[in-house]
């Protein structure tokens, strides 16, 4: 019988490839040996060792600081001019994501009340559509960093995921989370976020299916760890975890205490792309800016590049990416900006390659990814261009 630590009569393969991490459970975990790999997101384990989170702690008190400033009467007089365009775009910033940054703490709350077992659980077969299709909606239901999300992806590959549901997974969730879609609508609105969140789940679906079909024909190996196993159901589960939920004021207060602890991860990238993008608004003019990042096909390629070379957690890509719809007028590099850093992620394609042992399956994530964003991101920039 299934239970979240795998089940027992499943074969097991003898000489597959270890999968770069912990596979935690609620039974004793089993310590595999991880990737000498470093992300953004390895200061967690310094905060969980009680080490200051000096990102979080910076950032945010430059928020803070430039917040303040801007409210002096008289500080525009006599501030130098890129110390007052960075306080009057971190003042517009906060006053438009504050609410955004409250919701995602009581979200990031109720999710930490979710085994991650049942959502995984929730992926169905692989190899099918509608195997896919879950997995895509997986990925954007998981409230993680990228690299959190990676970690994650590569436990999926291991559980027995198909290749195609793992690159669907990847693909479609790194800032589809519910709290950076909090904040982006904040951001841009409800319409442009709608239609990124729905174009990136659609690059996830055909991502996965061309996987999918590429390991059918044994163009990429496929992993020996699927089984043909049904999943295990997961309505029984999701009854229980609902019948199981206290409405108290003690509850309550737990919740929001456990989305406070959890949203550091979000806040301190989220901070980090404020302070990187009210300083691209100080230090490079609008005219220059609109030039470069403006939407066009320059504009585009210059995007792709600079989302490659940045290596931002996608909490820090939200601001900077809203930058580009609102204030470069170009919606298609927005969207390019949140999912080419994905498909070129260096961090992502070499954990994908230790997790899988194939440079070619890693190589095959920018190749079959990459051209989809590309070209949702020129329509976008042809269609709302200039709003």
């Amino acid at each position: 019988m299934s239970s979240c630590c795998g089940n027992d009569s499943e074969p097991k393969a003898a000489e597959g490839p270890a999968t770069p991490m912990s596979q935690g459970s609620c039974c004793s975990p089993t310590v595999v040996e991880a990737p000498p790999a470093t992300t953004c997101c390895d200061s967690d384990s310094a905060i969980a060792k009680g080490r200051p989170d000096y990102l979080l702690w910076v950032c945010g008190a430059i928020v803070l600081a430039g917040y303040l400033i801007h409210l002096l009467p008289g500080a525009a007089g006599v501030l130098p001019a890129w110390l007052h365009v960075m306080s009057m775009g971190l003042y517009e910033l906060v006053n438009n994501m504050w609410w955004g940054m409250i919701a995602a703490v009581v979200f990031v709350g109720l999710l930490e009340r979710v085994p991650r077992e049942l959502v995984m659980s929730a992926l169905g077969a692989g190899g099918t559509v509608r195997g896919i299709v879950r997995a895509t909606l997986a990925g954007v239901l998981l409230d993680l960093c990228s690299h959190g999300i990676l970690m994650v992806g590569t436990k999926l590959y291991a559980r027995g995921a198909s290749l195609g549901q793992v690159m669907a997974f990847l693909v479609a969730s790194p800032w589809n989370s519910l709290s950076l879609t909090i904040i982006l609508v904040a951001l841009i609105g409800i319409g442009w976020t709608l239609a990124f969140i729905l174009l990136s789940m659609l690059i996830g679906i055909v991502t996965g299916l061309i996987f999918d079909r590429l390991v059918a024909r044994g163009t990429l190996p496929a992993s020996v760890y699927q089984t043909e196993a049904e999943p295990e159901k997961i309505l029984p589960a999701l009854k229980r975890l609902i019948a199981s939920a206290e409405f108290t004021p003690a509850a309550l207060a737990s919740l929001l205490w456990d989305g406070i602890k959890d949203s550091q991860m979000v806040f301190r990238w989220l901070f980090f792309g404020l302070v990187l993008t009210t300083a691209i608004r100080a230090f490079v003019p609008m005219d220059t800016y609109q030039t470069l990042f403006g939407p066009t096909l320059a504009g585009l390629m210059l995007t792709t590049v600079f989302a490659t070379i940045i290596e931002v957690c996608s909490e820090g890509a939200t601001p900077i990416a809203a930058d580009l719809v609102t204030r470069a007028a170009a919606p298609g590099n927005g969207f390019t900006f949140l999912m080419a850093g994905i498909a070129t992620d260096y961090t992502e394609v070499m954990v994908l390659r230790d997790t899988t042992k194939s440079w070619k399956i890693a190589l095959f994530l920018p190749l079959v990814c990459l051209p989809q964003v590309l070209v949702i991101g020129f329509l976008l920039n042809s269609l709302g261009g200039g709003v």
